[in-house]
This record gives C-alpha cells, structure tokens and sequence, in this order.
C-alpha cells in the first residue's frame, strides 16, 4: 500500500516506522514546528521520539503523496478540523483516524469530523492500548481497527497486523472511539488519586467506576456495550491510568500537587487530550441526560475551581446504591 501519514508527533511517527517495518510504502507530512529537515537527516526526533529511527526508505515530504489509497490522520482531536480540509485526498479509498477525543464544539467523533470535511471514502478508527514510546520500539501491541465499512477496516488491520503489533476489527466505531476518549478523563482523576497517595484500593475503583460511566454515556450514544470491556476500553483505560507514559495521567498527578492547568499546558510539548475531552464529555453527559459523577468531578476540578480534595469527598459520600 501507499499510505500518507499527516501528523508527526510522537504517534505518527511509531506508526510510521512500524508500517515501514511492516513493508509498506509510506509518506510522512509534518508540521514546520516539528523540524521535518532535522528529521530527514537524522532520521530521529530527540523532541518525540527520543532513540527511535525512522527508516530510510519513508519519504518525509513538504508535500503529500497525491496517489496514497490510504491517509492517516495523526493529529491532536482539536487540529482534525483544520488539518482534514487541508488534506482532503480525493478519491483516497480509505482515511484512518489515530486521534482519541471528542470535538468540543459539536461533539462530534474524530470519524464524524472527517466525513463531514472529506465525504466519499469510508473512515477507520485505530485505538487501544498503544503508547507510542512502546510501539516505536517494537513492543508488542493489541489494538482495534473499527468502521462500519468492513472492507476498510479489514485493510486497515491487514497494513498494520505484524508480530509486535496485533490488530482485531470491529464494526463499532461508535464505540471504540468513545473508548478511546472518554479514558482519557477517567486517567486524569486517576493521576489525582497517585499524586494524594491515596492508594491501590481508591486507584481500583476509581478505574473501575469509571469504565462504567464509558459505558453509560457510549450506550446512549449507540454504542455497542460489551465494546467498552475490550481493548479500546478497559484495555487502553488501564493503560492511560497506570502508565508512566500517560500524559493525562501527568495531568492530574500535577493537579493534585497544586499545579494550576494554566500552567500545566503551558509547560507540556505535548497534548494531554483528556483535558479537552473532559469539556465535550461534560457537554455530552447533559446532552444525553447520563449521569457521570466521576467525570462531573473532574470537570468541576478543571473548570470550575472545585479543589480536588472535596472532589473527593463528594464522590465518597454520594448515597449508597447498587452496584
């Protein structure tokens, strides 16, 4: 295959050497910013990707490969809007978004975005549990390919599917991809919980709890339920909220250390999409009229100034209830 990778940050670029790797022919499209010449010549980004190399034979263009039959979006959720008509690729068969958020002034899926900007080719979804410090080293690796089109996401697990790198499909995009943002926001109140010490039993069911409130609003958006006990939801949920990689995670480890998130964002290079999602999450909930304390509380400690220790005790003293 020919596939356009736009976007080189830290995932694109484990993606892009792994389907080099894996005997594809690849083009990577990145920003100025992102120092694409130091790139090209030491084939390295210290800023991303400190000690993975990018194979010789990926092509690190200005331009984009206008014959590609499958483009990759690996950009922040944020940047989909903009980066998508820019990119449009017409006649491109397949577009595979790699990006895990919720749009914050629609609400809309990282899919949904894309086909409204680029109609005409059917849009994948890539998500799971898969920090790009790990893949880009070659560490094994279980995601999920998701689209209603059957074809698509069958290509998209067939370019990518190697030894360290297993890939399943799945027909509910709808699920996956809330999967894969809704995790985020849980992570954030997880790395709270590490930053208090608050201990192994609170961290437990907190990630608990909060695969339950993915469940929740995914159903209600019409997603399928049992998607969210499977690698694009608790898989990457425990992930996001154990890892030492998770930048979302960092998030509320900082938070709790009484970083105010002003300052937070200014000091990373990197984008924490838990943040963002937490937002169109609160706005989703209210939309679909789901109940999601947790996520309620996270929300309360980023936006509206409720200290994250009485976010706490809020949620331990909620009226007792079934499980």
């Amino acid at each position: 295959m020919q596939i356009q990778i736009i976007g080189g940050g830290s995932w694109g670029l484990a993606l892009t050497r792994l389907l080099a790797l894996n005997g594809q022919s690849v083009q990577l499209w990145c920003r100025q910013e992102d120092d694409p010449d130091q790139l090209r010549r030491t084939r390295e980004s210290k800023a991303y990707l400190p000690g993975v190399l990018i194979p010789e034979e990926v092509k690190i263009e200005d331009t984009v490969n206008s014959d590609a039959n499958m483009v990759i979006y690996a950009v922040p959720s944020h940047a989909m809007r903009v980066v998508v008509p820019t990119f449009a690729f017409n006649g491109t068969p397949f577009r595979v978004s790699v990006a895990k958020g919720i749009e914050n002034e629609t609400l809309l899926r990282m899919s949904e975005v894309i086909e409204e900007l680029a109609p005409g080719s059917p849009v994948v979804s890539l998500s799971g549990p898969s920090h790009a410090e790990e893949v880009g080293r070659g560490l094994p690796a279980s995601v999920v390919a998701a689209s209603a089109n059957a074809d698509a996401r069958h290509a998209v697990q067939e370019a990518f599917f190697c030894n360290s790198f297993r890939v399943y499909s799945s027909p509910d995009i709808v699920g996956v991809e809330l999967g894969g943002s809704l995790k985020n926001v849980v992570a954030i109140a997880a790395g709270v919980c590490d930053g208090f010490e608050l201990g192994d039993n609170a961290k437990s069911a907190l990630i608990t709890r909060g695969l339950a409130e993915m469940a929740r609003l995914g159903v209600a958006c019409g997603a399928n339920p049992l998607t969210f006990a499977g690698l694009s939801g608790m898989g990457d949920l425990i992930t996001t909220c154990t890892s030492k990689h998770s930048r979302n995670r960092a998030v509320g480890e900082a938070i709790a250390r009484g970083k105010s998130l002003d300052d937070i964002v200014r000091e990373s290079r990197m984008v924490a999409e838990g943040i963002r999602t937490t937002q169109s999450t609160h706005a989703l909930a209210q939309k679909m009229g789901v109940d999601l304390p947790l996520a309620e509380a996270t929300y309360g400690v980023l936006f509206e100034g409720l200290p994250a220790r009485e976010a706490i005790e809020s949620l331990m003293a909620r009226e007792a209830k079934p499980e």
